[in-house]
């Protein structure tokens, strides 16, 4: 006899083809998910996207950006019917689609867990171009949102313990348990041959590549690494800078010059992270970074900010290195120090391969998730 698959409805307000942390995360966890699931996923249309097998709906979005994000239009007679025909609710957003979906969901009395992919109110706030007090209120008003969103939620599901205690510290009361993301170590690996690597890109195979992978936001501080670079550069002369990702055009602007490059959108970031030497996070805000990690299983020595989760899974001086936020000096004399001393940079990023294979995979992520969302079931 078949046992009837529950019905999963995956509500977010960020999916491919539209390329960010939360679209690779589902990327990953959806056709391992839909091995046990009737999966139905409710997000904003930002183009053509197919998984076999997966239900897809799309929702119109807004004419307006916020950052370098296009939000979707609020259509709650749309989501409520996805909303009654699910089992269980799982939200990875709170925007117009993941907020409307958990108070549906509250209001259909369906089982609502949701994935915090991001600490929103630090992230709104940082994204925006504004006075230090307005940037403040923005982050109070989106605070109150999220506290009244996720308490309607019967479990969050945290990328770490440091997420957990932030939002304890919000007041948001709604059991936690905490979900690592993974990584995939075989797809994200060292290159057998770097310079390779490098010419298949264009690249001087006789340039180190300094890079970063992610949106191109401003809660990511590139301009730190972009005057990093720029000094490092007086002194290193064969030094290229490779951003991988899109975003804001003031940003893709600022990099439009010599040895530098922005690559736009794209989804086979591992042949961009193997032609790598080093790695650099200069964000102001994170709660995992899982390019961070890619990067790492591909072997790169890493500098980092100490932001979220980074902070635990990077270790400074044995598998990557920390400066402080904002500080392009000390950046630039992190990416000196790596660039003058090929041993610790090799060093480095042997010992981040090994970290990541020894703790971090997309098989243990969906055990964790099945887990959490076969608990829901008996809330039905």
């Amino acid at each position: 006899m078949m046992v009837k698959q529950m019905k999963l409805l995956i509500a977010t307000d960020n999916f491919l083809p539209r390329w960010d942390g939360i679209s690779r995360f589902l990327s990953e966890i959806i056709p391992r998910l839909a091995k046990k699931y009737e999966i139905t996923v409710i997000a904003p249309d930002f183009g053509e996207i197919m998984i076999e097998g997966i239900r897809i709906i799309k929702i119109p979005l807004h004419d307006f950006q916020i950052g370098d994000f296009t939000p979707a239009k609020v259509k709650t007679d749309i989501i409520r019917q996805y909303v009654n025909e699910a089992d269980v609710v799982w939200v990875q957003s709170i925007g117009s689609i993941g907020g409307t979906a958990i108070k549906e969901a509250k209001k259909l009395k369906k089982p609502i867990a949701a994935y915090v992919h991001s600490i929103e109110w630090d992230l709104v706030s940082e994204s925006v171009r504004s006075w230090t007090a307005f940037k403040y209120l923005i982050k109070i008003i989106v605070k109150n949102i999220a506290k009244r969103l996720y308490s309607k939620c019967n479990i969050l599901m945290v990328p770490s313990i440091d997420a957990a205690k932030t939002f304890n510290g919000a007041n948001i009361r709604t059991i936690k348990t905490i979900v690592h993301l993974g990584v995939n170590s075989d797809k994200f690996c060292p290159a057998e041959n770097r310079d390779e690597a490098k010419k298949k890109l264009g690249i001087n195979p006789e340039h180190k590549v300094i890079g970063f992978c992610g949106r191109l936001g401003r809660e990511k501080d590139l301009i730190t690494l972009y005057r990093a670079f720029v000094q490092a550069q007086k002194k290193y002369k064969n030094t290229f800078l490779l951003i991988v990702g899109g975003g804001l055009e003031s940003l893709k602007n600022l990099f439009d010059k010599d040895n530098m490059r922005v690559t736009g959108a794209v989804n086979n970031t591992e042949a961009y992270l193997q032609a790598m030497d080093i790695y650099v996070l200069p964000s102001l805000t994170e709660t995992t970074s899982l390019s961070t990690m890619e990067a790492m299983s591909c072997g790169i020595a890493v500098i980092s900010t100490k932001v979220g989760y980074v902070q635990h899974y990077i270790e400074d001086r044995h598998n990557g290195l920390f400066f402080p936020v904002r500080n392009s000096y000390v950046l630039k004399l992190k990416i000196e120090q790596l660039l003058a001393e090929d041993d610790t940079r090799k060093r480095l990023g042997d010992n981040a391969r090994k970290t990541i294979i020894k703790s971090f995979s997309w098989n243990k992520t969906v055990e964790d998730i099945d887990k959490v969302l076969n608990e829901l079931k008996s809330l039905r």
